[in-house]
């Protein structure tokens, strides 16, 4: 398949010091992947507004599937369409794509290795005013166990065209987490992804820190914080949840201190898969931010803060996790 460039590249999203919307380079790449492909299909849930697919539908109307407010039976058309020759990239919240629509998501997608591609819209408390009914902060717990179930949380609008363009070409499913926080253009230093693996952002020696999606660029800040006072912090993309890339955990454990930080819950989430490799292979002391249980109702920022999943918050866990590397 061939498959045509993102419109935004890797040089002019980082030259662009604001902030970006990820769901903005879902549909550009979802577009440009349509024109170089006629068998790619959007398939949505009454969420074509959300999803930013207007531009799709004007262009390709035929080719892109509402079912209304039916994410069961939504994901059940995306199998469909898979196997009769189609790549369809099924988009709606991730709260009801995963939690409403789980056991179509595990038998007709996971478990029969169709080649359908699931776009998780404004995960983790994307939604945060509209509360723990639209908030996706198990959403990775529950998709990360299924085999054949490739599942990505890109952390800027460079990464996420990255992984819609891999997840066109391969053969079988991907779940794919699409942030409507804004983010900055971050400083990759691959020219393309590497599937499966995880990408060392900063080096450093006293203290590792894992994160993903939108925590990404606050895991930056906090290294910078802590090299202001002569702590050096390992940062590293864990961009890859399944398959994980146990080989880079490994490797950060070597400094003797590790925080994850993830917009997920803690348990079953990145802290959960970082938490089993060490356990396993390397242990050491270890710090997890996200979210230990259920999230108040109340704006993105102030959860971020209430739950120190700030660049503050994070250099404290930091420095918590190498006071007990003596002990």
């Amino acid at each position: 398949m061939s498959a045509a460039s993102h419109s935004a590249t890797k040089s002019d999203t980082k030259s662009d010091a604001g902030l970006h919307d990820c769901r903005d380079a879902f549909s550009r790449t979802l577009e440009a992947l349509a024109e170089a492909d006629e068998r790619v299909v959007a398939v949505v849930n009454d969420s074509v507004g959300s999803s930013k697919l207007g531009g799709f539908k004007k262009r390709w109307p035929e080719r892109l599937v509402n079912v209304g407010i039916a994410e069961q039976n939504m994901v059940g058309v995306g199998a469909g369409l898979a196997n009769g020759g189609r790549i369809p990239f099924v988009s709606c919240a991730s709260c009801f794509l995963t939690g409403r629509a789980l056991e179509q998501v595990k038998a007709d997608v996971a478990y029969s290795n169709t080649n359908v591609k699931l776009c998780g819209q404004s995960p983790g408390i994307g939604y945060g005013e509209l509360g723990p009914t639209h908030h996706s902060i198990e959403d990775l717990a529950w998709l990360r166990p299924l085999a054949n179930l490739i599942t990505i949380v890109p952390s800027d609008p460079w990464e996420t065209a990255e992984v819609m363009r891999f997840a066109a070409a391969h053969e079988g499913p991907v779940f794919i987490r699409v942030s409507r926080y804004p983010v900055p253009a971050l400083d990759h230093r691959i020219d393309r992804i590497a599937p499966g693996k995880a990408e060392v952002m900063r080096e450093g020696d006293d203290v590792a820190i894992l994160a993903n999606g939108v925590m990404l660029h606050r895991a930056i800040a906090a290294a910078d914080r802590l090299a202001a006072e002569g702590v050096s912090a390992r940062v590293v993309n864990m961009a890859w949840m399944n398959p994980l890339d146990s080989a880079a955990i490994i490797e950060a454990a070597a400094t003797g201190a590790v925080v994850t930080v993830e917009e997920a819950s803690v348990r079953g989430g990145l802290g959960g898969a970082v938490a089993e490799t060490l356990a396993l292979n390397r242990p050491v002391p270890m710090e997890m931010l996200g979210f230990p249980g259920f999230a108040p109702t109340g704006t993105v920022d102030f959860l971020f803060e209430h739950f120190n999943l700030t660049a503050d918050g994070i250099a404290n866990a930091a420095r918590k996790a190498i006071r007990r590397k003596g002990r």
